[in-house]
């Protein structure tokens, strides 16, 4: 019988690559502090399972798996997690990707940094400024006015009609 044991995993160097991966800390951790700052035992209570695993875990939900795609109404979309105004209805748009989508961010709402979490490719990661928490991508292949495209998980979203 063949099989792979842990020693095999590891010394071929996919053991490592795995254990960093799952070691990687969330974004809150990773970044500079947030103005609101809880406990993990506090996020928990806070936070349905959904929104914990995407808001603190850097999770991603399925695509197209958001009630949010369905938005049509003018308002605002704010953190699931603390409420921090993020995004204006005037700056969605129909990506065809599955995710709520938007070209700008409301000024300051948003903070972003490198994720290298897929090992062979690096994307933009987009957190709450007031929070840490894990809202989704940032890409650059997005309509004018800016070239952008915010892909947000939508159960790390919530939406407050005008």
């Amino acid at each position: 019988m063949f099989g792979l044991t842990r020693r095999d995993l590891f010394a071929s160097g996919t053991g490592l690559l795995l254990v960093g991966t799952m070691l990687k800390p969330s974004p809150a951790e990773a970044s500079a502090p947030f103005p609101l700052h809880l406990s993990d035992a506090q996020w928990r209570k806070r936070l349905n399972p959904a929104a914990y695993a995407v808001l603190r875990r850097a999770g991603t939900e399925r695509p197209g798996s958001s009630p949010l795609n369905a938005e049509k109404r003018r308002g605002s979309y704010g953190c699931a997690g603390c409420g921090n105004v993020l995004f204006r209805s005037e700056a969605r748009f129909e990506s065809g990707t599955g995710w709520p989508s938007f070209y700008r961010a409301k000024a300051g709402a948003v903070r972003t940094r490198a994720d290298r979490s897929l090992g062979f490719t690096s994307r933009t990661e987009v957190a709450c400024a007031r929070c840490g928490g894990h809202l989704g991508h940032l890409f650059d292949d997005g309509p004018k006015p800016t070239g952008l495209r915010y892909c947000m998980n939508g159960v790390a979203l919530s939406f407050r009609p005008a």
